[in-house]
């Protein structure tokens, strides 16, 4: 019967090991593979900002020129329906 038990209890440690080993070696994988990202560099970054900012700006505007199209056309319309049925 203590055979048994000290078995498991080794089965049990070398499963605890075997747990930590794979945890170590998946950090270890993760820093590998952030080493080898080609990150932006901060040029390029603020390049890239200024151009996001700039689009979102002129479609904004865009949007906004042609709701206002649409508005004064609703309000030349609707002028003219009082002007001609009161």
């Amino acid at each position: 019967m203590e055979l048994k038990k000290d078995g498991q209890h080794s089965r049990a440690v070398s499963e605890g090991i075997k747990k930590k080993y794979r945890l170590r070696d998946y950090i270890e994988e993760i820093k590998r593979e952030l080493k080898g990202i080609n990150w932006t560099s901060r040029e390029e970054l603020k390049t890239y900002t200024q151009i996001v900012v700039s689009a979102t700006f002129v479609f904004g505007m865009g949007v906004y020129l042609v709701d206002l199209s649409i508005q004064a056309t609703l309000n030349l319309l609707t002028w003219f329906t009082h002007l001609i049925f009161g």
